[in-house]
């Protein structure tokens, strides 16, 4: 299993990898790509979402690092921002508060017969299920964003490329060894960082990442 990309930002000069990091260490390579000159198309994408950024190139390198250096610390002020605060108040004695609410359920007398002969209840059993269900829907939105990324990506990158109409057909039906296999051929830079922003899109790929994590 390919790892995800790791860092945030990843430049490509054609099909040629050019940078990977944060974004002002991205600006700036893009800035002196962009000097030397060349043919090749510059393109820089966001890991997170596969979408392109435009960059403001102007000024020497220090005047961009500053530039983008500057917009990361305001993104991560604002997150800080939208953090909800921290509840300072001193914590009594006794069992902490779960925030559990009663509400009314309505069920069928059989359902209520099932939760009761389940282990802890039925209250702990509609809390397990209603979890589970939820974590369901996290995993599949996840998968969801990963699929949109590569996708942009393949887009921008290898729209034309031999293969591209058969890889997303494959991406977007979950087939992870028939996308793997479609753009198998392509230039490295690139078929390594499809196969990375993909990873997470495919069926079961929340289950890998889960086992791995546990026989670490």
């Amino acid at each position: 299993m390919n790892p995800a990309p790791a860092l945030a930002y990843t430049a490509f000069a054609g099909q040629r990898l050019l940078a990977r990091g944060r974004l002002a260490e991205v600006a700036v390579a893009v800035h002196a790509a962009a000097a030397r000159g060349g043919d090749a198309e510059l393109l820089v994408f966001d890991d997170r979402t596969g979408q392109q950024v435009d960059l403001h190139l102007g000024g020497d390198a220090a005047a961009v690092a500053e530039r983008y250096r500057e917009s990361a610390d305001q993104s991560a002020a604002d997150a800080a921002d939208d953090a909800p605060p921290e509840n300072e108040a001193p914590r009594g004695r006794g069992r902490p508060r779960l925030g559990v609410t009663a509400r009314e359920v309505t069920l069928l007398p059989r359902q209520w017969d099932w939760l009761a002969a389940q282990p802890g209840g039925a209250s702990v059993t509609l809390r397990k299920l209603i979890d589970q269900a939820r974590k369901r829907g996290e995993a599949g939105t996840r998968q969801r964003l990963a699929r949109e990324a590569a996708y942009r990506c393949l887009n921008a990158l290898a729209g034309n490329a031999a293969g591209a109409e058969e890889a997303t057909r494959a991406l977007f039906a979950g087939d992870r060894d028939g996308f793997a296999g479609r753009i198998d051929a392509w230039p490295a830079d690139v078929r390594d960082y499809l196969l990375a922003l993909a990873d997470g899109a495919f069926p079961g790929a929340d289950d890998e990442s889960e086992s791995g994590a546990t026989a670490a």
